[in-house]
């Protein structure tokens, strides 16, 4: 089992709860961004620097992953494309998608999507918060430990 993460709008704060699991039990972390970014060194964390461009970074995570790996991004499609390989997707918000909610987040995202293309404001999501930051952390700590991982 490996965590695949979407690094480019992935929050620092849920990049820190991550470097320190992976630390912790062990476990593979693989971020995957169009930037160069800062990781603490340890043998369990890795970064692959990806091309610019629309969905590289998505396409790189789909292309490596196994089913049972976890990745954590906040794009519906890349969550739904990582469902269907049989891997589990989690938000830095703490929440999980999965076969039962993600066909309902990609209608909705469409839906917003045609919104703001007929010039609809839809506004965004709310800001990150310290609630988020501890969800997050609550379900990565479960899912680790439903793994084997302690």
């Amino acid at each position: 089992m490996e965590i695949w993460v979407d690094a480019d709008a992935c929050p620092n704060a849920i990049k820190e709860i991550l470097f320190r699991a992976a630390k912790r039990v062990g476990v593979k972390t693989t971020l995957v961004a169009n930037q160069e970014l800062q990781i603490p060194n340890s043998p369990y964390i890795d970064t692959v620097l990806v091309r610019a461009g629309l969905d590289v970074a998505d396409n790189y995570i789909v292309q490596h992953l196994q089913g049972g790996d976890l990745v954590i991004t906040a794009d519906i499609p890349l969550a739904a494309a990582a469902i269907e390989q049989g891997a589990v997707a989690l938000n830095p918000r703490g929440q999980f998608y999965d076969a039962g909610n993600i066909r309902e987040r990609l209608s909705m995202r469409n839906f917003l999507e045609e919104l703001r293309r007929g010039g609809v404001e839809t506004g965004g999501p709310p800001a990150f918060s310290q609630r988020d930051r501890g969800a997050f952390a609550n379900q990565l700590d479960r899912f680790l430990r439903q793994q084997g991982f302690s």
